[in-house]
């Protein structure tokens, strides 16, 4: 009997480590998100499933078409063409990946070409930049409809915050993509996230390791909640 309380016990503690770390939990406690760095929507269906009002924001012109067409049908999620930093009105240019624009950034590859030696740049175009405080307001973004922010810009994701602090109390949660490590040249990294999300009232909620690089360091899926 002993040993079937213990397997019961191992058995339930597994699961519950299993739910804290999936990096989509949080999605039940948000009405909507948007999401910077959209690609071409592969978690529309994601977002469609828990029923969220979805803005999605994508710099490349040409992936921006297609993530128009894989939406269209969902009268809940909507799209806008911009590159989002900490900066208005600056130019940048923006390398083009070729695996399908996913890794595409404003930052050089450095050590991701070591966990993902086949992905490379392609094509440079020239964007203007914008925060994403002025985008919700140029737009007119109800704000309240959102409360939910995933941020996957390759690298960038520190600069998106650090354009975004107008609005950032309004977040419940904010999900990141990012590395321990130099993945792109300068990129934020981990601790960098951490330093800037803590003191504006933001304690880590979940954390995924989905990749790992074989000289040290890891990318992680982390998603902060609000507390303060």
């Amino acid at each position: 009997m002993n040993r079937l309380k213990s397997k019961a016990g191992s058995f339930k503690r597994a699961v519950a480590s299993i739910l804290k770390n999936n990096p989509n939990r949080y999605l039940r406690y948000i009405k909507g998100v948007i999401h910077v760095g959209a690609n071409t929507g592969q978690g529309r269906d994601l977002y469609a499933k828990h029923n969220l009002q979805v803005m999605w924001v994508e710099p490349i012109p040409e992936v921006f078409l297609e993530l128009q067409d894989n939406i269209n049908g969902y009268a809940s999620q909507h799209a806008l063409n911009y590159l989002v930093t900490d900066t208005d009105h600056k130019s940048y240019d923006f390398h083009i990946s070729n695996n399908a624009g996913a890794s595409s950034s404003i930052l050089q590859l450095d050590m991701h070409k070591d966990i993902w030696p086949h992905v490379d740049f392609i094509e440079t175009i020239t964007l203007e930049s914008f925060t994403l405080d002025t985008v919700l307001a140029r737009e007119k973004i109800d704000i309240d409809i959102y409360d939910g922010l995933v941020l996957d810009t390759q690298g960038s994701e520190l600069m998106v915050l650090q354009g975004a602090v107008r609005n950032l109390e309004r977040f419940k949660f904010i999900q990141v993509e990012v590395p321990d490590f130099e993945s792109y040249v300068g990129c934020c990294q981990r601790k960098d996230i951490d330093s800037f999300l803590e003191p504006a009232g933001f304690r880590e909620f979940s954390r995924v390791k989905f990749a790992e690089h074989s000289g040290g360091g890891s990318y992680y899926d982390i998603v902060y909640k609000k507390v303060l």
